[in-house]
């Protein structure tokens, strides 16, 4: 049970960091670009440091098809709640309409 778990705890905190460094500073836009470039690479180095090994294992027991899909779905959960309680924007009926197609998408992928 672990060996299935731990790439998926292992993701989702990567998702965490990435999230961070992809989007966090759209909240301090007046910011000089280049220092959020350099504060997000830091930020990002951190998400590697957890995304590497959660591939790594997750590869003995997942295919590469089926890791990427738990890190889409991973990614768009944690990226849905950064943009409601950080950058507090509100989250639409068409978002949620367009991840019912992506869990879609899930199930026929590890459908055997």
């Amino acid at each position: 049970m672990i060996k299935y778990l731990s790439p998926i705890i292992l993701l989702t905190i990567s998702n965490v960091f990435m999230t961070f460094a992809w989007y966090g500073h759209l909240k301090y836009r007046s910011k000089a670009l280049l220092f959020v470039i350099i504060t997000s690479w830091l930020i990002a180095f951190f998400e590697y440091c957890f995304q590497v090994p959660a591939n790594r294992i997750g590869y003995e027991v997942y295919n590469a098809a089926q890791l990427k899909t738990i890190q889409e779905v991973i990614t768009l959960i944690i990226f849905s709640l950064f943009s409601i309680f950080y950058l507090k924007e509100q989250f639409k009926w068409n978002y949620l309409i367009g991840f019912i197609f992506i869990i879609l998408a899930v199930f026929f992928i590890f459908k055997k």
